[in-house]
């Protein structure tokens, strides 16, 4: 598509045979040999790509520079050999997204051009921002995924933007302008998520009322998103990976098959390889998910989108709650910037929002960003409000950091309770004996042990023995089943048919 480009006239040889060879590809293009002639264009009309023919550590190159970043458009400055090191050499950053070395070869800045400007117009549709190496590179993998409907699983940290990707998936795929839904698994107990992504019939069971049509059924010619797809239970695990085989379910209560026509999207913010090395994520169905794969960095290791993140974020912001905001100082930019963002960019764009709210008409100063955003803690309003914290926020961040050495406490416990020597072992008692009086004086709550009572059937004996073994280790079928010496399937089997939970 014809796209509209300014150039610097600093190198006036290299402008001419560069705009040439722009506008015989179709682009419109401007041609300034100032920076206020480079501001009246860009008031004029928005450009998509600035291209700088002199040094970029001069002073007005590098202005233009930060006003096509403040506007999100891209910068392709060309340079000779020795500004390069000359810029290389400089320690403030430049703010331009690609560099090419004179002499240059017009149909190579042609090229070079145009592959930004597509970089950018992806970038302004899935909202996926960054300028960063693996945000260019994730970019690529959507752009290269979207057009086929194999599997799609999003691996990366909480708050990273997993279903942000999957919706970049979906709108630059065929399926566009067809449904796009998601789900959240960890949010649904396993009595609903089955009913929740597959339906179920009029009576299937109490408060059935009528038939309601599952997920699946609702994403029909479009995409499905799983998202936290770790923390499916095994019982539905089973029935998606039929889906995934064969595109058809059962609705709860249901006996006629229902055939459909849905990309899946998983994410997870969990190792699913992990889960399946310790029995709680079947390994079949990994494979099935694991067909094409993206990881989304954190924000820690893409510190240079920080402030283009916030940029985005203020000018989103303040036009959605209607409220001028006078920006960020250099210094509390680079405490952001610094800051270990354990939320990642859903924890900064809280933060924004909450500048953009309760930011006095001021700057922002390093001084207004409370220790806990630049520790780690991630508070959700940390902008402070009035003269400091009143005594109730002191109170509740008292019972928060309380809290958080109890959780300590408690994961130590586990854990040393999971380093003890573990065992199953069967004890007959008499129809009115005591368990204490046959377990050891020092374990008087034994996990793992098998009670048998005069009277107990061979049904109940295994019942128990599953139990048992469950209990030993910690509900981790796969290593009860390799202790009471059956296969893992049957052990699933056993376990539904003796309801165990």
């Amino acid at each position: 598509m014809p796209s509209r480009i300014l150039l610097t006239m600093d190198d006036l040889e290299t402008a001419v045979r560069v705009n040439a060879a722009l506008e015989a590809a179709g682009h419109a293009t401007v041609m300034v040999s100032s920076l206020d002639e480079a501001r009246q264009a860009l008031r004029r009309e928005t450009a998509e790509l600035v291209v700088l023919t002199g040094a970029v550590y001069e002073a007005p190159n590098r202005q233009l520079a930060a006003l096509a970043r403040d506007a999100e458009i891209s910068t392709l400055a060309l340079l000779e050999a020795t500004d390069l090191h000359a810029a290389e050499r400089d320690a403030r950053p430049v703010d331009v997204t690609e560099i090419g070395v004179k002499p240059v070869n017009p149909a190579d800045v042609l090229h070079l051009a145009e592959r930004l400007i597509a970089r950018r117009a992806l970038q302004q549709r899935t909202g996926i921002i960054g300028e960063s190496a693996p945000i260019q590179e994730l970019l690529v993998k959507v752009e290269q995924m979207a057009p086929v409907s194999s599997t799609v699983l999003v691996q990366g940290e909480s708050g990273t933007g997993k279903e942000l990707v999957a919706k970049a998936i979906h709108d630059l795929s065929p399926r566009r302008g067809k449904p796009f839904i998601a789900v959240n698994c960890a949010a649904l107990p396993e009595t609903l998520l089955e009913s929740e992504l597959f339906g179920h019939e009029k009576g299937a069971f109490t408060g059935a009322a009528e038939r309601r049509l599952g997920r699946f059924e609702l994403a029909d010619t479009g995409t499905i998103f799983l998202d936290e797809i770790g923390e499916i239970p095994g019982s539905v695990q089973v029935k998606l990976l039929r889906v995934l085989e064969t595109r058809t379910f059962f609705r709860v209560g249901g006996v006629q098959p229902i055939k459909v026509d849905v990309r899946v999207v998983a994410a997870t913010n969990k190792s699913l390889r992990d889960s399946v090395a310790v029995g709680d994520f079947r390994d079949d169905l990994y494979y099935r998910l694991n067909v094409l794969t993206l990881y989304l960095p954190p924000l820690r290791d893409r510190r240079g989108d920080i402030p283009l993140l916030i940029r985005r974020f203020i000018r989103e912001l303040t036009q959605t709650h209607d409220r001028a905001f006078r920006g960020i100082t250099q210094e509390a930019m680079q405490r952001l910037v610094e800051a270990p963002w354990p939320g990642n960019v859903r924890q900064l764009r809280n933060l924004i929002e909450s500048m953009v709210v309760l930011s006095p008409g001021r700057e922002v100063r390093a001084s207004d960003i409370p220790p806990d955003v630049l520790e780690g803690a991630g508070r959700l309003l940390p902008v402070r409000v009035g003269q400091g914290p009143t005594a109730g926020a002191q109170e509740l961040e008292f019972i928060l950091r309380n809290i958080m050495d109890l959780r300590l406490q408690v994961e130590e416990l586990r854990r040393r309770l999971d380093d003890r020597p573990q065992r199953v072992q069967v004890i007959e008692l008499g129809e009115t004996q005591p368990l204490a009086d046959v377990l050891p004086a020092n374990e008087p709550e034994e996990r793992g042990a098998v009670v048998y009572r005069p009277g107990m059937t061979m049904a109940e004996v295994e019942k128990e023995a599953i139990a048992a073994a469950l209990s030993q280790h910690r509900g981790n079928r796969r290593k009860a089943a390799e202790v009471l010496g059956i296969g893992e399937r049957t052990l699933y089997r056993k376990i539904r048919a003796y309801k165990l939970d």
